[in-house]
């Protein structure tokens, strides 16, 4: 009987994941990747190399972290996986800083102050200024007298256009700057009530968003005209992340404008779309030949959708034409930060991109942490099926597949002999 029960015990734990979860996923076998893309490698290729991802990849990933992903060196009728890295183009740090007005006060017609300003790099500073209806200029100098530029600053909400306080700088880490204001009114006289108080506090961003590089993931040039608004609906494959909504116009159209624009996005959940979430923002441009010049124009949003959708999404895009003649937009684009693979490339050798297996866990490879500031890039190839695919369920034993009846089978086993235990307890019993 204890033989038996021992036996019990041996087949229990066997069947089971006792001491197994939150280990280490399976590894990566080239024929359970459902998708492929060749790594088009310029010729002679060696040492880093990189390749920007597109969105089919992430659609096609088996999760939105795109955790399945690998890079295999192709060769010899095999596949060896190799170490690799994914990138993504941002602005570091990420949160806004204050920088600290010191000095204030007129000097002449101008208003000038100081900025202290956070220890680290920085492209742009926002300054906060207490006025509305006003064209002028900001002259920005290092504490060191160094000159970094003139730059327009403008408040149209007189003629219904855009407003802008920035100072878009080349990247420094000057921790002070010397700031001389100039303000005027919209008809080019005095400005009513100058004074320094107007200057109220400064802030700088993350980074200039012409820095980050972002890869378009879906596109639309099909808009139509409804309630009083431009409307274009793309669709958004699930797991694919959307972070910015741009929009091209006619190269023909010179127009000022400020348009008012709203994305949203809704998934399909048992046959009922229900709203994800709602981003309101603007675009604009602004162009005034007079001094100060001004060719400024904001044609993209922040938009940040999809991203931990389990499922499809539907965008809609509305710009709204406030009464006026819609814009001549020819597309709205869908886009998120670029991305890129990275790996170290053997001359001679092929590479390729695989993905497609819900069973994979992101891997952590030991590398050196080490970057060329100019690495070699590749190219995706075409996407396509693996040839020699087969799903992880498809390659089970059947009692992989089907571990209830496992168990099962193990409770009657328990079941049985118990019954015989009880039987062999009551006859020890009659005999005596």
């Amino acid at each position: 009987m204890r033989l038996a029960l021992a036996m019990v015990v041996a087949l229990v734990w066997q069947a089971g994941d006792f001491g197994a979860s939150g280990g280490p996923g399976p590894a990566a076998e080239v024929r359970h990747l459902r998708y492929e893309r060749e790594l088009n490698m310029p010729a002679g290729a060696t040492g880093e190399t990189c390749a920007v991802l597109d969105g089919s990849v992430y659609a096609h990933a088996a999760s939105a972290s795109a955790g399945d992903l690998r890079v295999f060196q192709e060769g010899a009728g095999r596949a060896v996986e190799v170490p690799f890295a994914v990138s993504y183009s941002a602005a570091q740090p990420t949160d806004a800083m204050a920088a600290t007005v010191g000095n204030l006060r007129m000097q002449g017609e101008d208003i000038v102050f100081d900025l202290a300003m956070p220890e680290r790099a920085y492209t742009v500073v926002e300054v906060e200024i207490a006025a509305q209806n006003f064209v002028g200029t900001a002259e920005v100098s290092s504490s060191d007298g160094k000159a970094l530029g003139t730059f327009a600053v403008f408040d149209l909400s007189a003629k219904h256009l855009a407003r802008s306080t920035s100072l878009a700088l080349e990247e420094a880490n000057y921790r002070q700057l010397h700031v001389k204001l100039r303000l005027r009114g919209l008809d080019g006289g005095a400005l009513a009530r100058l004074s320094p108080g107007l200057v109220t506090g400064a802030t700088v961003p993350a980074s200039r968003e012409a820095q980050t590089l972002y890869t378009v993931v879906a596109s639309m040039n099909e808009l139509t005209q409804e309630n009083g608004a431009t409307v274009a609906r793309l669709d958004a494959p699930a797991h694919v992340p959307v972070e910015r909504v741009s929009f091209v116009l006619d190269s023909a159209y010179r127009e000022d404008f400020l348009r008012r624009v709203t994305v949203s996005a809704a998934k399909d959940m048992r046959g009922l779309a229900l709203p994800d979430e709602v981003v309101n923002g603007e675009i604009w441009r602004v162009t005034r030949e007079a001094d100060p010049l001004i060719h400024a124009a904001k044609l993209s949003q922040f938009a940040v959708l999809a991203s931990n959708m389990r499922e499809a999404a539907e965008v809609e895009v509305e710009v709204k034409n406030d009464g006026g003649a819609p814009l001549p937009i020819k597309a709205v684009q869908l886009e998120m930060r670029q991305r890129t693979v990275c790996f170290d490339a053997a001359a001679g050798s092929r590479y390729s991109l695989r993905y497609g297996d819900d069973a994979l866990r992101a891997n952590v490879y030991d590398l050196d942490g080490t970057t060329s500031a100019k690495p070699v890039m590749s190219t995706l190839g075409q996407e396509e099926l693996n040839r020699d695919y087969v799903s992880r369920n498809g390659a089970k034993t059947y009692r992989e597949r089907n571990p209830q009846m496992i168990w099962i089978a193990l409770l009657a086993l328990i079941a049985g002999f118990g019954a015989l235990a009880s039987r062999h307890t009551k006859r020890q019993g009659r005999h005596r």
